[in-house]
C-alpha cells in the first residue's frame, strides 16, 4: 500500500497488485464499489459518513441502505441494488465484511462484474484474510471502485492533519498552540479528540486557541516531554519554559525530560552537515524518514560549537536531576534557557 510522508493513501503505482486509487477518508468521492479498508472506526465513520453527504447534496432523493454482511440473507444486495420506479440513486452500506457470510461472498462477486448504474456499494473491511478473494478482485479493478484506507493515526502530525480537515470542514480554524494542546490532550483516544473536535465547534464562535483547549480541557493536557525539548531547540524560550513548568505540575518526571532533549541532541548532532535523502539518511543512520525530517528542521540555525555545547549542558543537567543537585527543577529550566537562547549557537 502506497502512502505519502505524512502517512496519508496515495495512489496506487502502475504494476502494484492494487489496480485502483487507494484514497485517505477526506478524499472520498462516489464510485459504484467504494471499499472502506483499515482499523481506525472514527475515519472509516468519517468517510462512509462524508460519501452519504456528497451524494444527498447532488440528489436529496438519494435512499440508503444497510447490509450486516455477517448476518446476510441471500438476495439482499441484489434487491436492495434493483432499479427502483423513480430510478432514485442508491447508497448501500454494507458492514462486517471482515465476517462476510459465504452466500454475500458469492453474490457481491457476482454483483462486481455488473454494477448497477446509480448505485454506490460501500463495504467496511477492518482488517482479516475473509473473503480475500473479494478483496482482491476489487482492488484488481473489477467494478470500477476506489479504496478508502482508513489506517491507524499513530504519529502526533497525522492526529493534528485530522483536527486540521475537522476544523476546515466546519470553516472554522485552530492556531498552531490550539491545535498542539488538542492532540496533547486527547492522544491515546482518536474518538474522544474528534468528539472534543465537535463540541469545541458547536461551543465556540472564534478561533480556537491553545486558551481554549485550556478552558474546556485543562485537566487532560499533558505536556509530552518533546513537545518542551521542540520549543527550546526551536528557540522558543517563553513557550519552551511554559510548557516544561506545566508539565512538571503535572506531575513529569524530571530524568524522562532530559532524557528526550538527548535523544533529540543526539539526532541532530549524527546528522549535522550530512547530504543526502531522507531514506538514504535514515538507512544510513538506523532511523525513520521522518525523524530525519524533523531533526534536518531543528537544525537550522544551529553550529557544530552550538550543538558541542548543547549536548554538555544536556549531560550536566542529566547529572543534577539524578542526584546531584537538590533542587531539579533549577537545572531543567537552567537547560531550556540556555537551549534556547539562540545568540549561542
Amino acid at each position: 500500500m502506497a502512502t505519502t510522508s505524512r502517512g496519508r493513501a496515495a495512489p496506487a503505482r502502475a504494476g502494484s497488485k492494487t489496480a485502483i486509487p487507494q484514497l485517505p477518508w477526506d478524499q472520498v468521492r462516489p464510485a459504484p464499489v467504494v471499499l472502506v479498508s483499515g482499523p481506525e472506526t472514527v475515519l472509516a465513520d468519517r468517510a462512509i459518513r462524508l460519501l452519504r453527504d456528497i451524494l444527498r447534496a447532488e440528489d436529496p432523493s438519494l435512499e440508503v441502505s444497510d447490509i450486516d454482511a455477517g448476518a446476510y440473507a441471500p438476495g439482499e444486495l441484489l434487491t436492495l441494488a434493483s432499479p427502483s420506479l423513480f430510478a432514485e440513486p442508491r447508497l448501500i452500506r454494507v458492514s462486517n465484511v471482515d465476517k462476510m457470510t459465504d452466500a454475500f461472498l458469492d453474490e457481491a462477486m457476482a454483483y462486481l462484474p455488473a454494477a448497477a448504474d446509480e448505485t454506490y456499494v460501500v463495504l467496511r473491511y477492518p482488517s482479516g484474510t475473509r473473503g480475500k478473494k473479494l478483496l482482491d478482485a476489487i482492488r484488481a479493478g473489477t467494478g470500477g471502485g476506489i479504496e478508502i484506507v482508513c489506517a491507524e493515526l499513530k504519529r502526533d502530525s497525522d492526529k493534528q492533519d485530522f483536527v486540521v480537515a475537522e476544523f476546515r470542514a466546519a470553516n472554522r480554524k485552530i492556531t498552531g498552540p490550539g491545535l498542539r494542546a488538542l492532540v496533547s490532550a486527547f492522544s491515546d483516544d482518536l474518538a474522544e479528540l474528534a468528539a472534543a473536535c465537535q463540541q469545541l465547534l458547536a461551543d465556540t464562535s472564534d478561533d480556537v486557541t491553545d486558551e481554549t483547549v485550556a478552558k474546556y480541557y485543562g485537566g487532560r493536557v499533558e505536556v509530552n516531554a518533546f513537545a518542551v525539548a521542540d520549543a527550546a531547540i526551536a528557540g522558543q524560550y517563553g513557550e519552551s519554559l511554559r510548557l516544561l513548568r506545566h508539565a512538571l505540575a503535572s506531575g513529569a518526571d524530571p530524568v524522562p525530560m532530559v532524557a528526550a532533549f538527548a535523544m533529540k541532541l543526539r539526532t541532530m548532532a549524527k546528522l549535522h552537515g550530512q547530504r543526502g535523502g531522507s531514506g538514504a539518511l535514515a538507512s544510513r543512520f538506523g532511523l525513520a524518514p521522518w525523524q530525519v525530517d524533523r531533526a534536518l528542521r531543528d537544525l537550522q540555525g544551529w553550529s557544530d560549537a552550538g550543538l558541542g555545547r548543547a549536548i554538555d549542558v544536556i549531560a550536566e543537567t542529566d547529572a543534577q536531576v539524578k542526584g546531584g543537585g537538590r533542587d531539579p527543577v533549577y537545572p531543567l529550566e537552567r537547560m531550556v534557557e540556555q537551549l534556547s537562547d539562540r545568540s549561542r549557537r
